[in-house]
């Protein structure tokens, strides 16, 4: 017997899985299966304890057989007390990814796994792809590989080998982070009958191509919910025919550093500001040549503006090109890869993000926590995290007045102080990890709670 079986337990315990219909059954929690479990046991040991005795052992001893009966009943009162005072357990959490880059969707998956700890919650990760930096968080996390194709032979029997692994660890709720886990676990966690499965989307769905967003959405109809990080990426999905009742927005969660004063890691020469943009150089909608093209006009205006881009990937070197070509030499400065992004962070005066797609922004909601006004394009999510009090929104594309904006900020200083104190408090909140948690917790135990047949779609 398996005790990661909540049916085979009760077929060996009760000879009859079926007193449960297969919804209660997929909703017990592991104290119910327990008390029907020791309920069956102990009517079994009643019964042998309780049974007539022979009358010659009877007359012998009249008395034995009350002491019989009044022993049993009084084991079962104390089984029963014992059951009551038995503090829930905890809740077994599935959490899927694709890979560990910096990404904010692996960023957001390794805050949550690592901050939903026992005894509410136990904790089990998984992943398509161990690559990628923040990987270290996570030195034994299992692999479910897809060979390359979501449909191939490998896919399939990385998605049979992940039902195993739920349905081993009595997973109750299972939670894919982006698109490639989606489509993995969605299927998975179903074949493995978990009670509670939710996809997420974070991203608006236009970088994806239409045959990947709608291959995504019918995998979303076979969750529980579905968590979108903005309510710009939430009204996609309701566009598209998902049901508004399947979707939970819940925004990025800032962890306690985000917010803390640190020394600037790049020194401040008298009469410099610098304008900073943070994002990985690996996709062009993030839209670097913007910003460089930007910042050469603002250089134009002021010549002592320094422009910082912290980030990396296949694109460094093109970009380092385009800067010089634009005329922007010492004041455009590439800081690569960093791990001390408040350090970073606190080295600059204005954060922008010339992104042309955007669900929640990570790199906006840093620049916030840290005092910074923020300067962006009206794209997906930014208008629900910059507003006139906190920064500027500027028209998608409308480059040179997106420089004016920035400029703007760089000659004001009290207009940087008073945006950056207030789009701090905004951030506080709003985003703080505290309320981000407690938010997926009520989602979480909401689900549980609901009842309905795994069959049903919507």
């Amino acid at each position: 017997m398996r005790a990661a079986e909540p049916a085979s337990l009760f077929g060996a315990t009760l000879s009859g899985a079926r007193l449960l219909d297969e919804a209660a059954l997929q909703h017990c929690e592991n104290s119910v299966i327990f008390k029907a479990a020791l309920a069956a046991e102990g009517a079994h040991l009643d019964e042998e304890l309780v049974s007539p005795l022979p009358q010659a052992r009877q007359q012998r001893n009249p008395n034995r057989s009350a002491f019989r009966r009044w022993f049993s009943d009084l084991k079962r009162q104390n089984a029963n007390a014992m059951l009551v005072g038995l503090p829930d357990p905890p809740i077994s959490l599935f959490l899927m990814v694709n890979t560990f880059e910096t990404g904010g969707s692996e960023r957001q998956f390794t805050v949550l796994a690592q901050n939903l700890a026992p005894p509410q919650f136990q904790i089990h990760v998984g992943c398509i792809n161990p690559r990628g930096p923040l990987a270290h968080n996570f030195p034994d996390v299992p692999q479910f590989p897809l060979g390359g194709s979501l449909y191939g032979w490998q896919s399939l029997h990385a998605r049979l080998n992940l039902s195993r692994h739920l349905r081993r660890h009595q997973v109750q709720i299972a939670h894919a982070f982006d698109f490639y886990a989606n489509l993995t676990l969605i299927p998975a966690a179903r074949l493995a009958r978990v009670p509670v499965i939710i996809g997420s989307h974070r991203q608006l769905g236009d970088l994806m191509t239409p045959a990947q967003f709608r291959a995504q959405t019918g995998a979303f109809r076979w969750c529980d919910a579905v968590v979108c990080n903005s309510q710009a990426a939430a009204d996609r999905l309701i566009a598209a025919g998902l049901s508004p009742d399947k979707i939970a927005v819940i925004g990025n969660a800032l962890p306690a550093e985000a917010f803390t004063t640190v020394p600037a890691v790049m020194p401040k020469p008298s009469g410099v500001v610098r304008v900073g943009m943070v994002a990985r150089m690996n996709h062009r909608y993030k839209n670097h040549s913007g910003f460089l093209r930007i910042a050469a006009e603002v250089h134009t205006r002021m010549p002592n503006v320094e422009f910082v881009l912290v980030g990396d990937g296949p694109l460094r070197q093109e970009l380092e090109r385009e800067a010089a070509s634009l005329g922007l030499g010492a004041s455009a400065i590439f800081l690569g890869d960093r791990q001390d992004m408040p350090a970073v962070l606190a080295s600059i005066g204005v954060a922008v993000n010339t992104s042309d797609s955007e669900s929640l922004s990570n790199v906006l909601l840093e620049a916030m926590a840290a005092g910074l006004p923020a300067v962006a394009y009206d794209v997906g999510g930014n208008s629900e995290l910059l507003s006139q009090e906190r920064g500027a929104l500027i028209p998608a594309g409308k480059e040179s007045a997106f420089a004016d904006a920035v400029q703007k900020l760089l000659a004001d200083s009290t207009l940087r102080q008073q945006m950056g104190h207030a789009a701090r408090q905004f951030a506080q909140e709003n985003f703080s990890l505290d309320q981000v948690r407690q938010r997926y917790v009520e989602l979480y135990i909401k689900l549980l709670q609901r009842t309905r047949p795994r069959n049903s779609v919507a």
